[in-house]
Order: structure tokens, then sequence, then C-alpha cells
């Protein structure tokens, strides 16, 4: 998803700052594309290489889903391959 895009949902489900989108160059680990950091008051989740059109819009459905019900939301199961530990050794899945 083009980061305008990804912008725009946000924009569209209303998530504002009570749910807050940073896009930012590289998060690291560098041998990993697309990473992303899902981050509440109580956890962080490290993604390494969502790719598709679903992969964005589950990360768009965590937070509508964040948004309604707070910390303890489920991460969408097509997004449970993706989390990695960043100070892991980290392999590249493409």
């Amino acid at each position: 998803m083009p980061v305008s895009a990804l912008k725009e949902a946000w924009k569209e489900k209303g998530l504002g700052d009570s749910v807050e989108l940073t896009i930012s160059g590289c998060l690291g680990p560098c041998s990993m594309r697309n990473v992303v950091l899902l981050e509440t008051d109580k956890s962080s989740t490290w993604l390494g290489g969502p790719s598709n059109q679903s992969h964005y819009d589950a990360v768009v459905e965590w937070a509508c889903d964040l948004f309604q019900r707070g910390d303890g939301c489920e991460i969408p199961e097509i997004l449970m391959p993706c989390i990695f530990e960043p100070n892991k050794s980290v392999k590249t899945r493409y």
C-alpha cells in the first residue's frame, strides 16, 4: 500500500491521533524490507516484510480495532508470520 493510501485509510477511519501513524525511514533491521512497528502503551510488535494489499489492510484493521477496544486487541492472523524480534538474528523471508 503506498504511503498516501495508508494515510488516507487512517483519515477515512477517523483514527487521527488516537492511533498515531508515523511514516519514517528505516527502523531496522536493514536486511528486511517494509518494517512496521505496532506500538501500544503495553506492548511493541515488530513486523517484517508485509508486502501486499492484504497485509496493509490488516494493519489498518488492527488500528481500527485498537481504536475501538483499546490495548489487548489481537493482531490479525495474516500478520502473525511477519512478527519478529528486532534484537535477534533475522532471516529474510523473500
